[in-house]
């Protein structure tokens, strides 16, 4: 196809070369509502997440408009800049219930609070920023080559699996950079999704993983079904664009291939993730537990003052003693003193209840290290637990800390003493500890948001030499009120049960303790923000999924390969496709 000849061409003087394409091209400028758009379809992509039920269809939806918008940009820039939009506005709809924290129940000016807020709402978007932007680079520069920069750019395979790639790395650099905080990573809206199958197979970045190729696919055909038809309409603006996107010179079983192959491979994918919980990777391992999750609703801003402290003690003592189980879980620092300071009548009480019922008891607290000298030191996040019959009491110390919550990040100390939170710097347990033996079932804990880190429960379970049956979250929520915290992190739970094919137990201070099997279905719940236990059975099982016994390397390894390929051969790639060697 001859080059276009500009309106300011004169004549006699030859016709410019073929506009470059990229950000340094003499091409069209994004008006500014295509990143606003873009903004709003990231806030959209909040309400795929919980509470909303089978969200993970809307999520899928709502990536196949991302990327179809995505691929409007003109270069990386933009398509960075349209990925930090949509970005932006998922996290800040989404996790706004930190404000609550740091405002309501860290004393936090409410301006300040805002502020840090959108900060750090910024901050991770900067991580599908970056994802958007190397997809780029590895799609031929998110452009078709053509010198019409009015032509829409033509997805190809090499793109859609680039777009897949980036956006896993993306994730999971998110989740692991600064201490990580992967909340809101995309697979976790699939636990009711079409696709929560691949979950025990190439965990939540993985699912991740799958949603944006799917996206990708779908747009890939449908832009492909349109630019077919619109070929078939002919015209001479058909024929240019049809021309730029290969398809008119094309005999037509070509064409309608490009449209039914990534189609049918979209198709595929989606059937595999709905078959693939058939498979069965655990299986039933010992006796069945009964079990009692307590739920306290302990106010938050009354925990630590000291009637408060008494009051918890006595609450959870109360509850702890009614009732004999196999295991009685209290929520994270349920009983909010120092363990060696605990008081006689609780201990007495509940060593007692242990050994007359058989019962084995996981209770909160704080740990510590008292010096000769009698100052405590190295406080710690810790649940401890009694066994009938024993007089070993059980310890595990939180190895995952909240930043500003449970350490202070260097230099941020300022920041810290703008709130009114106690106990702000931890000691930091071993990530792999020992699991808790209740009668012949070994019992995996974790506290608060320790368990939105799979890799580190599947690293627990594969490098211990008695692997857990069961999974146990031991948390507070009260921090966040009665938000939609609560449902996420419901949610982030279920995904760790998919993940790893064991029933985790959630006890939480006011919300939502829980029980999950190992299919990820919820089998019982507590009404948030009352008092009570939810007392129910659950099966422990054995074996490892492929996710717990490669971690996240799976889904790194495969999206590394893809984009190296792609940013080695993708512009070549484009070249080629559109003529141009």
């Amino acid at each position: 196809m001859a080059d276009p000849i500009t309106s300011r061409s004169r004549p006699g003087v030859s016709p410019p070369a073929p506009i470059p394409t990229g950000d340094g091209a003499r091409s069209r400028t994004l008006p500014r509502w295509h990143y606003l758009v873009a903004l709003a379809a990231g806030a959209l992509n909040t309400l795929s997440f919980a509470p909303t039920p089978h969200g993970g269809w809307l999520q899928l939806a709502i990536f196949v408009f991302f990327f179809a918008w995505l691929t409007r940009s003109t270069g990386w820039k933009s398509a960075a800049l349209t990925g930090g939009a949509f970005g932006f506005g998922n996290f800040v709809s989404g996790v706004w219930w930190l404000y609550v924290s740091m405002h309501f129940y860290g004393g936090m000016p409410a301006p300040l609070a805002g502020t840090a807020l959108l900060l750090f709402s910024l901050y991770l978007a900067v991580y599908p920023a970056l994802a958007a932007g190397v997809w780029s680079f590895c799609a031929g520069h998110a452009r078709n080559g053509a010198a019409d920069d009015r032509l829409p750019f033509s997805p190809t395979w090499h793109g859609a699996l680039a777009f897949a790639s980036a956006w896993a790395i993306g994730e999971w650099l998110r989740g692991t950079v600064f201490t990580g905080f992967p909340w809101l990573a995309t697979g976790y809206a699939q636990v009711d999704g079409p696709l929560a199958g691949f979950a025990p197979v190439v965990g939540v970045y993985g699912v991740g993983w799958m949603v944006a190729l799917t996206a990708a696919l779908i747009v890939q055909a449908l832009l492909a079904l349109a630019r077919s038809r619109e070929a078939a309409r002919g015209g001479a603006h058909g024929a240019a664009t049809a021309d730029a996107a290969g398809v008119d010179a094309q005999p037509a079983p070509r064409r309608t291939a490009r449209v039914v192959v990534p189609a049918s491979v979209a198709v595929a994918l989606l059937a595999l993730g709905l078959l693939l919980p058939l498979v069965q990777w655990t299986t039933p391992a010992n006796a069945p537990l009964t079990v009692r999750l307590l739920q306290g609703n302990v106010k938050q801003e009354m925990k630590f003052e000291e009637a408060g402290m008494r009051a918890a003690i006595d609450e959870y003592q109360q509850m702890i003693t009614a009732k004999p189980a196999d295991l009685i879980v209290t929520p994270e620092t349920a009983i909010p003193v120092l363990a060696q300071q605990l008081p006689p009548n609780f201990a007495a009480a509940i060593r007692q209840f242990s050994d007359s019922t058989g019962s084995a008891l996981l209770f909160g607290a704080i740990g510590g290290t008292i010096t000769p000298e009698g100052r405590v030191v190295d406080y710690t996040n810790s649940l401890f637990g009694v066994t009938p019959g024993s007089h070993e009491i059980y310890r595990y110390d939180k190895h995952h800390l909240v930043p500003f919550g449970e350490f202070v990040p260097w230099g941020f100390r300022w920041f810290v003493n703008l709130m009114n939170i106690p106990l702000g710097d931890f000691f930091r347990g071993p990530p792999v500890q020992k699991p808790f033996m209740v009668h012949n079932q070994p019992v995996a804990v974790n506290i608060c948001y320790e368990d939105i880190f799979g890799e580190e429960i599947a690293r627990t379970l594969r490098e211990n030499a008695t692997p857990a049956g069961v999974l146990v979250n031991s948390t507070n929520l009260a921090w966040f009120g009665d938000t939609i915290a609560l449902d996420q992190h419901l949610q982030i739970a279920r995904m760790r049960s998919l993940e790893t094919g064991r029933p985790m137990l959630r006890a939480t201070n006011t919300g939502m303790t829980a029980a999950i099997d190992a299919q990820g279905r919820v089998i019982g719940r507590l009404t948030p923000y009352t008092i009570g236990s939810l007392d129910l059975t659950v099966q422990g099982t054995t074996g490892n999924t492929p996710y717990v016994t490669s971690g996240n390397n799976t889904v790194l390894a495969v999206s590394l390969l893809l984009l190296a390929f792609g940013f080695a051969f993708g512009p070549g790639i484009v070249r080629r496709r559109n003529g141009k060697q």
